[in-house]
């Protein structure tokens, strides 16, 4: 597939060497430089009138770009053309600036001067990003896709403490490093911990799109939070009262638009099942229910998949059950497991390392978590198991 790119450069030089460069690049068809922020949101503008599929797949924005701040700049682009990858050419790469540009919605940064490599891996991780939203995303740039878009995988726990969040987070992190477009979302709405895990705050939250009808690109935008790993964060309300607001039919709402915008969706629900979280389970492709193995918790677990039969949320069957803190040892085996509860078990189990992941959780920087660490590759494996990476090893292969 041939790359469109559209450079916004007002600096006749870095234009030109620019340009220069972009010729060398296999795949790509630039146009030509852009000289002002002005110039280029009107030629975005006039492309989007015709078509989505006329729009650039790539937009390079100079730091010097002027008269708008670059940032600004990046910003009004993502907000108005959300399927258009942007890249901030900058010669200061720092994380202080990397964050910025993330968080005012750029997919990526490429430091000057540009180096080829740099610059075509850039290239092709942006493009690659608005291929997976293009294929989600409506007809038009102001309106989302209706109905199922990508995966959706709902995390529930048996009970607290058997790993629900991590499993969430590293299932997440796994399709990220794989290349596909993710959503994590924080529905444990009294004391979910994403954020915690994550180091990240953020003053928006699932609860801020819970009384909103019409879920545009642009609201979606305002309430997820793009993470320095790529990843999308929705996450709960700082304040555990406010997760009330969040009802079944704001849930269904929620995921649905970001399912038209992410191609995996990872929704971790918590231990207790509100209304929400059995909205999510109910709809999800698949729903993992995480448990210890230890009596108390295969009992919360079997407690749990009887309660989603009543309520006709998921059967049994089509429940997947996981392990975490497997050891050997252990009396109680995923099989019995398995035969207690009805659920189909994962074929991978995690192993106990309380040890390894320990400083990453305390220190808010569970994406730092060891590539060595018996745990992630674990989980990892479980992403390729589930089909949330394009190939099995591609996510190790990344870690």
């Amino acid at each position: 597939m041939t790359i469109r790119i559209l450079p916004a450069v007002g600096d006749a030089d870095a234009a030109r060497a620019l340009s220069g460069l972009l010729g060398q690049l296999p795949g790509v068809e630039p146009a030509p430089p852009v000289g002002d922020s002005t110039r280029l949101l009107d030629s975005l503008a006039a492309l989007a009138a015709a078509s989505l599929e006329d729009l650039p797949e790539v937009v390079l924005v100079h730091e010097r770009i002027g008269p708008a701040p670059a940032l600004e700049l990046i910003r009004e682009i993502a907000l108005r053309f959300p399927a258009v990858g942007v890249v901030l050419m900058t010669g200061d790469a720092g994380p202080a600036l990397y964050s910025a540009a993330m968080d005012s919605g750029a997919r990526g940064v490429a430091g000057l001067p540009l180096s080829y490599d740099e610059l075509a891996a850039r290239v092709q991780a942006a493009a690659q990003w608005a291929g997976g939203v293009r294929r989600h995303l409506g007809g038009g740039g102001d309106a989302l896709a209706t109905g199922p878009g990508g995966k959706l995988v709902a995390v529930a726990g048996a009970k607290g403490g058997v790993g629900t969040t991590v499993t969430a987070v590293q299932l997440a992190l796994a399709a990220q490093a794989a290349g596909r477009r993710v959503a994590l979302v924080d529905m444990d709405l009294q004391s979910g911990d994403i954020a915690s895990y994550l180091d990240v705050q953020f003053r928006r939250s699932i609860a801020d799109l819970a009384q909103i009808n019409d879920i545009t690109p642009r609201v979606l935008q305002e309430a997820v939070f793009t993470h320095q790993t790529g990843l999308g964060l929705l996450l709960a309300p700082g304040e555990g009262e406010r997760g009330e607001e969040v009802t079944d039919r704001a849930a269904r709402q929620v995921v649905s638009a970001l399912r038209s915008r992410f191609e995996v969706v990872i929704v971790d629900c918590g231990t207790q099942m509100t209304s929400a979280g059995a909205a999510t389970v109910e709809v999800a492709d698949l729903a993992l229910l995480v448990t210890t193995p230890d009596v108390v918790a295969v009992r919360a677990a079997k407690r749990m998949v009887r309660l989603w039969d009543r309520l006709q949320i998921r059967k049994a069957e089509d429940t997947i059950g996981v392990v975490n803190r497997h050891t050997r040892s252990a009396e109680i085996q995923p099989q019995l497991i398995e035969r207690a509860t009805g659920t189909r078990m994962a074929r991978t189990v995690v192993p106990a390392g309380y040890k390894e992941l320990q400083p990453a959780v305390d220190s808010g920087r569970m994406q730092d978590l060891d590539a060595k660490s018996a745990v992630k590759q674990a989980l990892w494996g479980l992403a390729g198991e589930l089909g949330l990476v394009e190939a099995p090893g591609a996510a190790e292969g990344r870690g």
